[in-house]
């Protein structure tokens, strides 16, 4: 958030207006609520009620964190230095497995078939590295489904590491990914996926970025030196645990992009992680989501709803260890009337918090005041939203939770996880859908409909295109700079032209 918006006169007002918490009166014993021996939450994910599962036959919600990709059974390519993986890729069928021998490969790699999985062999501590040279966009596209990608180092490229365009059932692991542009890990309109144990630093916009997915597991993970380290972004049913997140701008954020077709974020239990001094100077590109993160803030919650917080450390962050705030209080993000801004039913359960909001904005200490308090701040709650709660707040510095009541339910040990016991089917895309799914699984990755993400919002777009999508089908193909305020955009060559011209034509009939 920007430190000249994220409080505003009016929000200090409401604040004070609102009712204010001081703690337990003197002379009241403290009320401990003891979370091992407390009820579990038992809301969140209901697999009756997705039809995509149900209609499958699909088992619905398992207990286990890995996937089961028995559907890669097929031949095993072995692919060594000097040679081409995306030759391989083209050439394999489903099931086929494709072994990347240790070595520097130069490319970009195209999945757009099922059931591939592409593994880096792992010798002597020697990876099968993909290096982008500083030049090229991309290192991993995938759109099909069933996809598997481990093992790599991924380094120089301009845009991503790893993106997933549209495809369900993914697995991203135990990849080490360096200084890979916008996002490093960055699964875009995709069900059923897991993210685990991979290295990610020196991303200018989040390390880990799940887009517009649903049943996403995100664990194990070391993301450090980037802007943000995990985003939840207009997900749902999403568990972020066990990651080690440190000296990013922002630790973990769930929150809610305006401006996107998927309009929410609910059901996300952010646990036990370390989530340690998340401090290092905002690098995002100007006008961004992410550009407006101030540097210091171990976890933000943006008109997100039941999300829930347990059992991390949060420590040593100089403005906020939580953060929680509506869209009408955060920069660079325009208001959608689609999108409900305020962030409801988020629970604060027990986590270590220390050392956190020792060096805060000028804003929250403004806020804190109509509290009469000073010092630091664990707990920063900011704007709207209503059915909050909280358990021990008596634990930790806080502002505006006031009106959090006590929560129901002290821990999330019944949920496992959200992943499916049974693979979600392949998406079947009709030949008249081909645009639309493409502007959802690629384009939406950086552009909103009326306000700024990493590229200009679409409406400036069809101004500029509105009676010409073949040439905006041509500058898809090989852009140019335009802006000095925007990042260069990267060329979406891989898309046969009657795919880019359908995305043009879809892009220019948007209205929302």
């Amino acid at each position: 958030m920007n430190t000249g918006k994220i409080l505003g006169a009016f929000l200090i007002a409401t604040a004070f207006g609102g009712g204010l918490y001081f703690g337990q009166q003197s002379g009241q014993a403290t009320v401990i609520t003891n979370a091992a021996k407390g009820s579990s939450f038992t809301g969140g994910y209901d697999k009756t009620a997705d039809a995509e599962v149900r209609d499958a036959g699909g088992e619905g919600v398992g207990n286990s964190r890995a996937l089961d990709h028995s559907v890669h059974d097929g031949k095993t390519w072995v692919i060594n230095e000097g040679e081409s993986i995306q030759a391989a890729v083209t050439q394999a069928q489903p099931g086929d497995t494709i072994q990347v021998m240790p070595g520097t490969y130069h490319e970009t790699v195209y999945i757009d078939k099922d059931s591939i999985r592409l593994v880096g062999v792992i010798e002597a501590g020697k990876r099968a590295t993909l290096d982008g040279e500083e030049r090229l966009n991309d290192a991993v596209l995938y759109s099909g489904n069933n996809i598997v990608v481990e093992n790599f180092r991924i380094t120089r490229y301009k845009g991503n590491g790893i993106m997933g365009q549209a495809g369900n059932n993914f697995e991203i692991r135990n990849n080490v990914i360096v200084d890979t542009g916008v996002y490093g890990i960055f699964p875009q309109l995709g069900k059923n996926g897991i993210v685990e144990h991979n290295v990610i630093s020196g991303i200018e916009d989040a390390a880990i970025y799940v887009g517009m997915s649903d049943n996403i597991h995100v664990a194990h993970n070391d993301v450090f030196d980037s802007v943000a380290g995990i985003e939840i972004e207009n997900s749902r049913h999403a568990i972020v645990e066990n990651n080690y997140v440190h000296n990013n701008t922002g630790g973990v954020l769930a929150f809610i992009t305006p401006g996107l077709p998927i309009k929410t974020t609910f059901d996300v239990i952010i646990r036990n992680n370390f989530i340690i001094g998340n401090n290092h100077h905002n690098f995002g590109a100007p006008g961004s989501t992410v550009s407006g993160i101030p540097a210091g803030t171990g976890i933000l919650i943006m008109a997100a709803d039941d999300v829930i917080v347990e059992g991390n450390i949060i420590t040593d962050h100089k403005t906020a260890g939580i953060m929680i705030t509506d869209h009408h209080n955060a920069p660079n993000v325009t208001i959608d009337v689609g999108s409900e801004p305020n962030p409801d039913r988020v629970a604060i359960l027990d986590n270590l918090m220390m050392n956190n909001g020792y060096q805060t904005i000028d804003e929250v200490k403004a806020l804190m005041l109509t509290e009469l308090k000073t010092g630091p701040a664990d707990i920063v709650h900011v704007g709207g939203g209503s059915d909050s709660c909280i358990i021990n707040r008596h634990r930790y510095n806080t502002v505006g939770i006031g009106d959090f009541g006590l929560c129901d339910f002290t821990n999330t040990d019944e949920v496992v996880t959200y992943l499916l016991d049974t693979p979600v089917p392949p998406r079947e895309i009709d030949p008249s859908e081909r645009g639309k799914v493409a502007y959802l699984g690629i384009c939406t990755g950086c552009h909103t409909y009326t306000g700024r993400m990493i590229g200009p919002p679409v409406q400036q777009i069809q101004a500029l295109y509105m009676d010409n999508p073949e040439g905006l089908a041509n500058y898809i193909a090989a852009p140019i700079k335009k802006r000095q305020d925007y990042p260069e955009m990267p060329p979406q060559s891989y898309l046969d032209a009657e795919t880019r011209l359908a995305v043009a034509k879809y892009m220019l009939s948007r209205e929302d």
